[in-house]
């Protein structure tokens, strides 16, 4: 097998999936609904599938859901036209019968070693993206996942967050070990979070540039044009697919391009090269992809041209000139807090 130039990691529940499992019922729903009930977020499908096209590219999907799901939900990507190359869920029931109930709705003694067991288990990437939601504790297992390997945080400090993440005994051993094992490199160039529960995108800045919060997969895609993993081909036909799903419309499109402009996420020149190879794109595009239901191709290379124009002179929310290192502990305490007070007000378990 040749080595993979890019990996991509994904999350299904409210990541690709539309999921809800805030009270029982969500559960019981969830567990009932066939491959067809399931759906996915508007552009997520076509977003997967371009990065699975890419020469060298390596899907992997490893999810909370439990593993009882794997044939329904496998079912719905196959349904989907999604590729994979690695499906890990995670076996609840095993932690029932053990009697390990908060290994239920820990994420980071699951996730965590599931990702550097996935790293050491094939031939490493020299470049790894990861996609995640606001649901649970993405962000913080990916970035920490990231500094892991490359060489950013000590085996004794990684046990201290593994602690702090009440994670059992063997949990411990097993990510050590997978720690051990993964192969080093500074490969996670971006993690996309995406923001199922409307999280405040300001609570995201402390993990630095390399983590991107997104209101939609259209946002996803400007960013993954932008770090040149999509063309504006690709750009375009993520924006067709959600169109289509008619919860989106050409306005809201171009919103969410000057959203990431003002914050930084996506530069003017990025912005206005895309707006021009899109009307590249537009001319000479075969007619048979035309939909009279949907906006023509030159306008929304236009929608996007006029958002771009209208911030000129206003200059996007700066970064700071450092970054401070995080404090992992802090963040899986803080999460731990948080997941305890959603618990409180009658939230289920994952």
């Amino acid at each position: 097998m040749n080595p993979p130039r890019h990996v991509f990691r994904w999350d299904l529940d409210k990541t690709y999936l539309r999921t809800e499992f805030d009270s029982v019922g969500d559960l019981f729903k969830n567990a009932f609904e066939t491959a067809a009930d399931k759906q996915a977020y508007p552009g997520a499908t076509a977003l997967l599938r371009a990065l699975r096209a890419g020469e060298g590219h390596r899907v992997c999907i490893i999810s909370g859901s439990p593993s009882q799901m794997r044939t329904v939900l496998a079912a719905k990507l196959a349904l989907d036209g999604v590729e994979f190359d690695e499906f890990v869920l995670k076996n609840n029931l095993k932690n029932i019968m053990r009697g390990r109930f908060r290994a239920l709705r820990a994420q980071v003694p699951y996730k965590l070693p599931a990702l550097l067991e996935s790293r050491a288990g094939s031939p490493p990437a020299p470049a790894e993206t990861l996609f995640g939601d606001d649901a649970e504790a993405d962000a913080i297992i990916y970035c920490l996942y990231a500094d892991l390997v490359a060489g950013k945080v000590a085996m004794n400090d990684l046990a201290r967050i593994l602690e702090a993440a009440r994670a059992y005994p063997d949990e411990v051993t097993r990510t050590l070990a997978a720690a051990e094992r993964a192969p080093r490199g500074d490969v996670v160039g971006r993690v996309i979070i995406h923001l199922d529960r409307r999280s405040p995108t300001a609570g995201f800045r402390r993990f630095g540039p390399r983590l991107v919060p997104v209101y939609n997969y259209f946002q996803a895609a400007l960013v993954l044009y932008a770090d040149g993993l999509l063309d504006a081909r690709q750009v375009l036909f993520i924006a067709f697919e959600m169109l289509d799903s008619r919860q989106y419309q050409l306005p809201i499109l171009a919103n969410s391009l000057q959203d990431l402009i003002r914050r930084n996420r996506f530069a003017q020149p990025s912005a206005l090269r895309l707006a021009d190879e899109l009307r590249e794109v537009a001319r000479t595009a075969p007619s048979t992809l035309a939909r009279a239901d949907l906006p023509p191709f030159e306008d929304i290379a236009r929608a996007f041209t006029d958002r771009v124009r209208e911030l000129k002179g206003a200059p996007p929310l700066p970064w700071p000139d450092t970054i401070a290192p995080l404090d992992y502990v802090a963040l899986v305490d803080e999460e731990h807090d948080n997941r305890r007070k959603r618990g409180r007000r009658g939230a289920a378990p994952p």
